[in-house]
């Protein structure tokens, strides 16, 4: 079993050496945890020199760029951390693959399926980790709730049902860069949060959407700063599993009081399952007789699950945790490891290929074949 998120004895040689593309929030989670995975972190690169030394001095980084030319070329650079909006995700990816740099991608991928089945090809042909942060996976009750189903204690699956609900978008005067596809992409919600939503039932079930029937709406066609909205504010999809589950899905950014809501629960012949990504401690199991709440305690739980504590039994932990376990496994994988369940290039194509099929479904009113990966994912997903 892989040791704990944490407690990986580094090897003689230097640490890890860290670069981060862009300053915003995501840019200051990503850099929290390659700190806790006792990454050095090297340099801060925006879209402008000053703001490089921006968040470079604001993140604790050594040094800003000026391009990412200069970046790709530090040999002391092993990891680039990709934050910048998600057009410029595949040809920033693509650029440090070719430099022979590891990466870790903000989803999406890219966004398009034919751009994402590039990224996954470079990966593979340059023998680089490319890793996508669907976080959700390093909840230690996620793995508790995967681990039931591959030991078959939930039995069969029979329904899933999924939200990822928000409320950041709720008002026409809440605008961000997500709302424009020249920078954003097709989809914004789906894209955004319904990718995590089906990884996290893909990851869990151990089964892949095949099929599925889609609605998107767009609440507010006019926002502060984009005057013709294209960009949907909520989805509902239905979906088909290979497995020959159905299940439902609703993401929205437009719903008052959910700040980061992501709940799926799996019914199974034997039993139910259910997490609250807002209440990450414990794992409903449902049974037709004695259902229970059950506690992240090491002690109780999966060897996987119980990898994941890294503090005991009712000291909460949460979403920060969750991110610095994935990217310590990361380096773990690029040392040579084989970390569990670690969302790589093929997983983050997978969420692409998903968001194609939904915006699809949408466009034609149909029900849609989502295509088999590019790339399957190892058998360890």
């Amino acid at each position: 079993m892989l040791p704990a998120p944490g407690e990986v004895e580094e090897p003689a040689g230097r640490p890890l050496g860290t670069a981060v593309v862009g300053g915003g929030f995501m840019a200051a989670v990503h850099s929290r945890a390659a700190r806790s995975a006792r990454s050095r972190l090297v340099g801060a690169l925006t879209s402008t020199p000053e703001g490089s030394r921006r968040a470079a001095a604001a993140l604790g980084l050594e040094r800003a760029y000026s391009s990412l030319e200069e970046l790709l070329a530090d040999d002391a650079v092993d990891v680039v951390h990709v934050c910048t909006p998600n057009a410029l995700h595949a040809e920033q990816v693509l650029a440090a693959v070719a430099a022979g740099k590891h990466v870790v991608c903000e989803k999406p991928l890219a966004t398009g399926p034919d751009e994402a089945a590039r990224v996954v090809d470079a990966a593979a042909s340059a023998g680089v980790v490319v890793a996508v942060p669907f976080v959700y996976r390093f909840h230690p009750m996620v793995r508790e709730a995967r681990a039931r189903v591959r030991s078959g204690e939930v039995g069969r699956v029979l329904t899933v049902a999924g939200s990822y609900l928000q409320d950041w978008m709720l008002s026409p005067e809440d605008d961000d860069w997500r709302v424009d596809p020249a920078r954003g992409g097709p989809s914004r919600a789906f894209a955004d949060i319904g990718s995590h939503l089906v990884d996290l039932l893909e990851t869990v079930t151990g089964d892949r959407v095949a099929s599925l029937a889609a609605t998107l709406s767009t609440v507010h066609p006019h926002r502060a700063r984009h005057r013709d909205v294209a960009t949907e504010d909520a989805a509902a999809v239905v979906v088909r599993t290979a497995g020959g589950a159905v299940g439902t899905l609703l993401v929205s950014q437009v719903a008052p009081g959910r700040k980061n809501r992501l709940h799926l629960e799996v019914a199974g012949s034997a039993e139910s399952l259910a997490f609250d990504q807002e209440d990450p401690e414990r794992l409903w199991v449902g049974r037709r007789a004695g259902s229970r709440l059950l506690p992240r305690d090491a002690d109780q739980l999966s060897p996987d699950a119980a990898r994941l504590c890294v503090v005991p039994a009712g000291h909460p932990q949460g979403y920060q945790d969750a991110f610095d376990a994935f990217v310590a496994d990361v380096h773990t994988a690029v040392r040579g490891g084989r970390p569990e369940a670690l969302p790589l290039a093929a997983d983050g194509a997978r969420a692409v290929v998903l968001t194609a099929a939904v915006l699809d479904s949408a466009r034609t009113g149909a029900w849609v074949d989502v295509p088999a990966p590019h790339q399957e994912v190892r058998d360890d997903r």
